[in-house]
């Protein structure tokens, strides 16, 4: 076969639970040790067999017609793959005959590929769901005798009981990873066990002498109940201690944020630290504007003088104060107001390069103690990833007080 696309963890993760349930479902099938698909590449190739079929029509294909059809799988492959499906009977001939070229695919094997990438995907709730309403209709049906009841009471005992033993096996000695691949066996618990005891009410009501077939399906949902509960706290508590949000799947997650309510919600991340965004431009440009910023407006500092018997400069020359050019910005900016909003003056400034002069400006006002001028900030954050400034906290720039 080709090299493909490049697969995400993800997507490696979700064909390994379909590779590992292929085998689970077909182990009672196989004739022997190893006589069954063991490579997940070989599923694709049959699943794009089966494909090629439902394409082709009435007509059916021949061997080549399926060579073609499935390019660019290796030709090779595609005939071993189709020879294996034509011994088990997946692909047959159209018309049972010496020389007959075309052949035709049945409808289950592709039904069976469809059912393994569903089951692999929701864990087989949405399956159980279906199983428990049809077992319910059967039961109430006016026409049902005590063998039904007694034959629909067993089977869901025994579904009941390999679920429970699964779990409770994987809580006890199994790794949270390993949990977490069996994540689905948790969903939906609750509406499962109301459904069977439905089911074991109306069983129990209409035949009385089935006590004791209820009693051993009372007996299997409560233990079912208590391995679900003992999965999931080892399960989510390890998923909290390493932080390790993947150990548990996106629709448990999804599932969770639309059912939680406020409380439950800020729980989840109350012991999580999350870094604001960096910003696009360095410590080192931050710094050079902060120096800048005040250095444009002052004095040229004189060279120093050589020393000889030059008279020393008068007491009265000191260097010009920047005070009136910082009060003239910030009446600028505040225009006759009280308060003006940083990220608003940084906005009108038009880039980073102004934007950055003006910051200075404000904080060299704030700490001139000849003015009255206070520069405050809060907890408020501005990510705007597309603009000049990337990200803003806000602050507020104002008169001081007195």
């Amino acid at each position: 076969m080709t090299a493909g696309p490049e697969l995400t963890l993800d997507q490696l993760a979700g064909d390994a639970a379909v590779e590992r349930l292929y085998r689970q479902v077909f182990a009672v099938l196989a004739r022997e040790s190893g006589a069954m698909i063991s490579d997940l590449e070989l599923l694709d190739v049959d699943e794009a067999i089966l494909d090629a079929f439902a394409d082709a029509g009435r007509d059916g294909l021949t061997v080549d017609q399926a060579v073609a059809a499935c390019r660019p799988i290796d030709p090779g492959l595609i005939h071993r793959r189709f020879e294996v499906l034509r011994e088990y009977g997946a692909i047959s001939k159209v018309v049972e005959r010496p020389n007959e070229r075309f052949h035709r695919a049945a409808f289950a094997p592709y039904v069976m590929l469809l059912f393994l990438r569903r089951l692999a995907e929701q864990g087989g709730q949405a399956e159980l769901h279906q199983l428990l309403t049809l077992e319910h209709v059967s039961v109430t049906a006016p026409d049902a005798e005590p063998a039904t009841g007694q034959t629909t009471i067993s089977r869901l005992t025994r579904i009941f009981r390999h679920l429970g033993n699964e779990l409770a096996i994987l809580a006890a000695g199994s790794t949270a990873e390993q949990l977490g691949d069996h994540a689905q066996l948790l969903w939906g618990n609750k509406g499962l066990i109301s459904q069977a005891e439905e089911v074991h009410t109306v069983v129990l009501g209409r035949w009385p002498q089935l006590d004791r077939e209820c009693t051993a399906l009372r007996v299997a949902l409560a233990a079912y109940g208590d391995a679900v509960e003992k999965a999931a706290g080892r399960l989510i508590e390890r998923a909290g201690t390493t932080r390790a949000l993947g150990l548990l799947s996106a629709e448990t997650w999804l599932s969770y944020a639309r059912t939680a309510d406020e409380d439950d919600l800020a729980g989840v991340l109350d012991t999580f630290v999350f870094d604001a965004p960096a910003p696009w431009f360095s410590p080192n440009l931050l710094t050079e504007a902060v120096e800048s910023g005040r250095g444009a407006n002052t004095v040229r500092q004189p060279p120093p003088r050589p020393e000889g018997t030059t008279a020393p400069p008068p007491d009265d020359v000191r260097p010009a104060d920047d005070a009136a050019s910082l009060r003239e910005t910030a009446e600028r900016l505040l225009r006759e107001g009280d308060a003006v909003a940083v990220t608003a003056v940084l906005d009108d400034a038009g880039d980073w390069l102004a934007a950055r002069r003006l910051l200075a400006d404000l904080t060299a006002a704030h700490h001139h103690p000849d003015l009255a001028y206070e520069l405050t900030w809060s907890d408020g954050l501005r990510v705007d990833p597309g603009g000049d400034l990337s990200w803003v906290s806000d602050g507020t720039f104002r008169r001081a007080a007195g």
